[in-house]
């Protein structure tokens, strides 16, 4: 990982999101074998990349704790 950047494993983990979060926000087909993929760091097509950062953007704010 270079200096600066930011894993979307980090990001989710931040964020208090699970894969089905994003799942559900998304309006594409976004899978869970997609994010999970993308979640143990494993290289994903720019494609996937683009689903995963709208879903994110969907999501909007934190959750909120229980």
């Amino acid at each position: 990982m270079t200096s600066g950047s930011t894993s979307i494993d980090d990001i989710l983990k931040a964020r208090g999101l699970d894969n089905g979060d994003l799942v559900k926000a998304s309006t594409e087909q976004l899978t869970f074998k997609q994010v999970q993929k993308a979640r143990s760091g494993r290289p994903v097509s720019a494609n996937i990349q683009g689903k995963i950062a709208r879903a994110l953007k969907a999501c909007g704010g934190d959750k909120k704790p229980a």
